[in-house]
């Protein structure tokens, strides 16, 4: 009975421990990743403004003062995929960005934020917030699986895998997407009209006086310090892949996906003759375009030579761009 006990009690505590280490979507380029190409024609807006709010070179040495690398300018617009044109935010330092088209909750992933990390494990993350009227924020439920045993040093390493929900998660020249339905049921937020995004650099130190915490109350355990005039996050652009438009509900309304989940071919069908033309585009996790047709009718399409994994299906007319999840089971 008592080596019931204690197998029972070991099978139980292997259980848990690998729960605490779950693993999450891992770097770009790998299976099962979810970065995004700044490339990637996903993205239909960029933000329009910029304002930042410089933090410390480091926390624990306020004399040493802020960051100053970039301009908050550097920020909007498309991310550049480089180490030039990028606002550094320092310690605690945060930038607030501006869409003058609202960002919406669409199917899948709304938007995504990119850093400038040379590699996949030297990784400076941030908080990402949203508000609807430019005044209350509220915070993507971010994760970090990181140990907080040994301080990750300044130009330590983090693993992808560990991470969720924060930005910079991965290198520079991709994205890390997030979705607006991860805050359905948020008073006081619209989840179709998303004008502002904050982004919070994570204060990666563990010494309690210092540390910032995850949503479930984890110490996050990043790169630190980092005191330079780059310290910190260093912000390239948001992307966004679901803007509100005129007409966007009524026209994606028509449109349907049959199956989904597929295996092989999937169908594009309309529940009426549609008045415009639709460049379809299908792309991968990576933001590779692997078909591309002009469409006004039904459409059968055939990813049988493509591994199985998430795509994205994306349409665009005249007046807008939308893009639906497909996922391929085998």
């Amino acid at each position: 009975m008592k080596s019931f006990q204690n197998t029972f009690f070991l099978v139980f505590f292997m259980i848990m421990e690998n729960a605490a280490f779950a693993q999450f979507p891992p770097a770009a380029g790998l299976p099962g990743t979810t970065a995004i190409s700044n490339d990637s024609s996903i993205f239909v807006a960029w933000a329009d403004a910029c304002e930042v709010v410089r933090g410390g070179f480091d926390i624990s040495q306020p004399s040493l003062g802020n960051t100053w690398f970039g301009e908050a300018a550097a920020a909007t617009g498309k991310a550049e995929g480089n180490s030039v044109n990028v606002v550094s935010l320092g310690d605690g330092g945060s930038a607030t960005l501006v869409f003058g088209t609202p960002i919406i909750n669409g199917e899948g992933w709304d938007f995504a934020v990119f850093e400038n990390a040379l590699n996949d494990s030297f990784l400076e993350l941030a908080f990402v917030e949203v508000s609807s009227d430019g005044t209350n924020f509220f915070r993507f439920p971010a994760v970090s699986f990181t140990g907080i045993d040994v301080q990750v040093a300044t130009f330590g390493a983090l693993e992808a895998s560990k991470i969720d929900n924060f930005a910079g998660k991965y290198r520079q020249g991709y994205g890390t997407p997030f979705d607006l339905a991860d805050l359905e049921g948020t008073f006081g937020l619209d989840l179709n009209h998303i004008s502002h995004i904050k982004i919070i650099d994570v204060v990666g130190c563990i010494q309690s006086e210092f540390a910032t915490f995850d949503s479930q109350g984890n110490k996050v355990n990043d790169p630190w310090p980092t005191p330079f005039e780059t310290g910190g996050f260093d912000l390239d652009g948001v992307g966004v892949i679901h803007a509100s438009e005129a007409g966007i509900d009524e026209e994606q309304n028509l449109i349907k996906i049959f199956p989904n989940p597929f295996e092989n071919v999937f169908e594009i069908s309309f529940d009426e003759v549609l008045n415009n033309d639709f460049e379809l585009e299908v792309l991968n996790t990576s933001g590779l375009v692997i078909y591309k047709d002009i469409i006004r009718e039904n459409t059968v399409i055939d990813l049988s030579d493509f591994p199985a994994g998430l795509y994205f299906v994306k349409y665009k007319t005249p007046k807008l761009g939308f893009v639906q999840k497909v996922l391929k089971m085998n």
